[in-house]
């Protein structure tokens, strides 16, 4: 899914928070046969242990097999209007409704196939619930092989966003992207959104004649722009994993099968930073299968993107704040790579398995970077991953530590955090991997990867099958009480297996080096610091610093106005919370320009602590709000609306050296 590297704790809306709980967590959930009142009021699903208590689809009774959509985008109206049309398999053979997932749609008409043509269908459209939308209740009395719903979306729906053109890279031409994860897909087509259900596409799509339309499909690196395009999906997805995207595209390779859109800009620095793509594939391959889904392309798009990557299965959606230009940031790719055996090829089945999803992609992330860019590498990667879970995970409620809800336990989905999904999901595959040995859990997996292609599974079938195919293999490795520990118990085990960074030792001396005198790292150490070095500098620090000695870093390593995200998303809260006002500006530049939540939410919430700050961030979201994506913007109004500031304090001075040796960090 949506992946956020090294660091991943953005404050959130509550619709936001599910949003991000689920993107981490899992998908909406399958309603029971609902009487009359509950579709006229939209009662939310009951929550139970084999249904996703955040879809009113009913996957028990029938399910979509394939999905054919006919829309046209509408720039001017910020609308997509047009049809969607099931192929349904009726399970239940005394069902007589089909229920749906919207939100915000207006639908027109509903019809379904009978005797060789279309009958209209009587249907009610629920009333809104907050989280989960309207219910959208149709009458099927004759289980009707198709139906076809007639709908326009809308212009604020939660899926979609719509740039002007002065809001993209290029100025020219209007952009609109799609963000169906977790529970979007409904604000711009009315389906089953919930990933228990997986089912093939197909697309027509109409738009002005000078924009390039994508989808998560079969996009043909060599199509013309002319206003009318067709895709399909011949693999079965999930309802998350459905994207569309329109603007000023063009197409550069960088092998047979991966390739970059973008803006014209942007393309050959996208190129240039992720030209390691292909490699990443054919490691992939070695170490857990083939790649199933013929073409694996990026789709750059507009620094207002609310997350760092999403999966969406042959077109990959990436946040241009990860072209830094020296490739430091590129194991988001590795991630959004990882998705197409973990979470695109097998798929949770609801939140409340999400870790199948994030801990098993970030553990095949890792492996990755190891593979590409060496153990270094990925042995920083992970420390900076889990010295950030260890500091979150303290924080929760005990319920939320647990990698996934035992059948039977009721939790709020707003309750799931994705550091744990992340990054204690993969300490625990990390775990087996150790006991078991690399090679043979390498081999379990890629039989997992097969074993369960193309289906979305729980916790208890992904234990079942380790059972007969790991744990039962080699008697005495682990402990059934070590599992159970793992996956549902609150924390991280003792026993855990620990990485340490011989990078960061160094990174570590010279910090409290400086710390405990005004002198700076010899450059000689510094200038050899990659980004994540940096960050584990930055992360290392305290709350906070005086005035000097945030104008003495600054003076020496250029964070202030940096172009690494990573950095910034560090740098400005720091600044914030120590009264570095000389910041101010830049940080007002960055928050303004990036919409990425993962990066800017952080400073948010520091500005919001103090009543100066308020009304800066206030001042700054003002300006940005035109650009934010509809998830940016509630999660920052959230953080806005829910402070509670007090005066600015009046930061501490200290002497500090002038000792400005050591070379720019940017």
């Amino acid at each position: 899914m949506i992946r956020v590297p090294l660091s991943r704790f953005p404050q959130l809306a509550p619709l936001l928070l599910l949003s991000l709980t689920l993107l981490a967590a899992g998908c909406q959930r399958g309603a029971d046969d609902a009487p009359a009142a509950a579709a006229r009021t939209g009662t939310a699903p009951a929550a139970t242990a084999d249904r996703d208590e955040h879809s009113y689809a009913e996957p028990e009774k029938v399910i979509t097999e394939d999905l054919a959509l006919d829309i046209a985008l509408d720039f001017d109206a910020r609308t997509i209007a047009g049809t969607a049309t099931y192929t349904l398999q009726w399970k239940d053979q005394t069902a007589t409704q089909l229920v749906l997932d919207t939100r915000d749609l207006t639908i027109s008409k509903v019809e379904g196939e009978a005797g060789g043509g279309w009958q209209p269908l009587q249907y009610a459209l629920a009333d809104a619930d907050p989280t989960l939308g309207s219910k959208l209740t149709i009458e099927t009395p004759g289980r009707n092989p198709k139906v076809r719903v007639t709908y326009v979306t809308s212009p604020g729906a939660s899926g979609l966003q719509w740039l002007t053109p002065e809001m993209t890279e290029g100025k020219t031409l209007p952009f609109m992207f799609s963000q169906s994860q977790q529970i979007h897909a409904r604000s711009w087509v009315p389906l089953q959104d919930t990933p228990a259900i997986r089912y093939t596409y197909t697309a027509r799509v109409t738009a002005r004649p000078d924009v390039m339309v994508l989808m998560s499909a079969d996009n043909d690196p060599a199509a013309q722009r002319d206003g009318e395009y067709t895709f399909s999906m011949p693999q079965k997805i999930p309802s998350y994993l459905m994207a569309i995207a329109a603007g000023d595209l063009v197409f550069k390779p960088i092998s047979g099968r991966a390739g970059v859109w973008a803006e014209p800009a942007m393309v050959d620095r996208a190129v240039a930073e992720f030209i390691d793509t292909e490699k990443m594939i054919e490691v992939t391959e070695q170490l857990y299968g083939p790649y199933r889904w013929e073409r694996y392309d990026l789709l750059i798009l507009p620094p207002s993107f609310p997350y760092g990557g999403m999966e969406n299965p042959r077109l990959s959606f990436i946040t241009p704040t990860v072209i830094v230009g020296d490739k430091s940031l590129v194991s988001l790719v590795a991630h959004e790579l990882a998705h197409s055996w973990s979470g695109n090829l097998v798929t949770f089945a609801s939140a409340k398995h999400g870790w199948l999803n994030e801990g098993f992609t970030s553990y095949v992330e890792n492996r990755i970077v190891e593979s590409v860019y060496g153990k270094d590498v990925s042995d920083m990667e992970y420390v900076i991953a889990r010295n950030a879970l260890r500091d979150s995970i303290a924080g929760m409620p005990e319920a939320t530590q647990a990698l996934a809800v035992k059948p039977g336990t009721e939790l709020d989905a707003d309750d799931a955090l994705s550091a744990v999904s992340y990054d204690k999901g993969a300490w625990f595959l990390q775990f087996l991997e150790q006991r078991f040995g690399r090679e043979n859990f390498d081999a379990f997996l890629r039989g997992y990867f097969d074993h369960f292609a193309f289906q979305s599974i729980t916790t208890e079938q992904f234990l079942e099958y380790a059972k007969a195919n790991l744990f039962d293999k080699f008697p005495d490795t682990v402990t059934d009480a070590e599992i159970q520990e793992w996956v549902y118990a609150p924390g991280i085990p003792a026993y855990a297996p620990q990485v340490m960074s011989r990078n960061f030792g160094i990174v570590d001396s010279a910090r409290l080096a400086w710390l405990g005198s005004p002198s700076l790292p010899p450059r000689q150490i510094t200038d050899a610091w990659s980004t994540q070095e940096w960050l584990h500098f930055l992360d290392s620090l305290p709350q906070t610093l005086t005035v000097e000695q945030l104008a003495q870093l600054d003076a020496a390593y250029g964070f202030t106005g940096t172009d690494n995200g990573e950095i910034a998303m560090r740098w400005y809260p720091l600044a914030v919370r120590s009264g570095y006002t000389q910041a101010n500006e830049a940080l007002a530049e960055f928050t303004a320009r990036v919409g990425r939540r993962k990066l800017i939410m952080p400073i948010y919430t520091a500005l919001v602590q103090t009543e100066p700050g308020l009304a800066l961030a206030k001042e700054i979201f003002a300006r940005a709000r035109p650009g934010y994506h509809p998830i940016t913007t509630a999660s920052v109004e959230a953080v806005i609306n829910g402070a509670t500031p007090v005066p600015a304090p009046v930061p501490a001075e200290v002497p500090v050296a002038d000792d400005t040796t050591s070379a720019p960090a940017n």
